[in-house]
């Protein structure tokens, strides 16, 4: 439950943020993509891999800077992404490590970039997008850390998502529609 408590704390922020400007939610999303960085290096077990975990947010800021500098193109995201592609595989082939590891350092560090540069996307999203959907994740996570079996937390968590989508997307100018960006976020596995 204590990761699911700071996730939806962080989707909170992100919500809260956007709806002050697009500078202020820079603060939260620089925290996010760090922690998605570190975070996929961990549940890979590659615990600390300080190279792949500094190559992936520093991808991310650059896409920030990026998206800010191209007036929030999102075209900006994908240029920076295929960039810190071919950064993290210079970065693998000048390993001495074994072809093996060299393998699987390089799908983490690939993976770990794309991850944190996609958050970027954020910026380039509707306030009220980024508000619907990172409301909905905070509750859809907390949805899910209940104790109940798979089936029934999934479809607490969808359930849970499309409320908190519909609600508040009734505060903002989305309205009804906002259960479908609020189930959007909880429909990848």
């Amino acid at each position: 439950m204590q990761p699911a408590g700071l996730t939806a704390l962080l989707g909170l922020l992100l919500a809260g943020a956007a709806a002050l400007g697009t500078y202020a939610l820079l603060v939260p999303l620089v925290v996010l993509q760090a922690v998605t960085a570190a975070g996929w290096f961990r549940l890979n077990g590659m615990w600390p891999a300080r190279q792949g975990i500094a190559l992936g947010f520093l991808g991310a800021v650059a896409a920030d800077v990026a998206l800010l500098v191209s007036d929030r193109s999102p075209s900006a995201i994908l240029g920076t992404l295929g960039v810190w592609v071919l950064l993290a595989l210079v970065l693998q082939l000048r390993s001495h490590a074994d072809p093996d590891e060299r393998m699987y350092g390089l799908m983490a560090t690939v993976a770990a970039a794309a991850l944190a540069i996609v958050a970027a996307g954020y910026l380039a999203a509707d306030a009220d997008a980024v508000a619907i959907g990172a409301v909905a994740v905070a509750v859809a996570v907390v949805a899910r850390a209940l104790p109940l079996p798979t089936p029934a937390s999934v479809v607490a968590a969808l359930l849970a998502a499309a409320g908190a989508g519909i609600a508040v997307g009734a505060l903002t100018e989305v309205g009804a529609q906002g259960a479908l960006l609020g189930r959007a976020p909880r429909c990848a596995p």
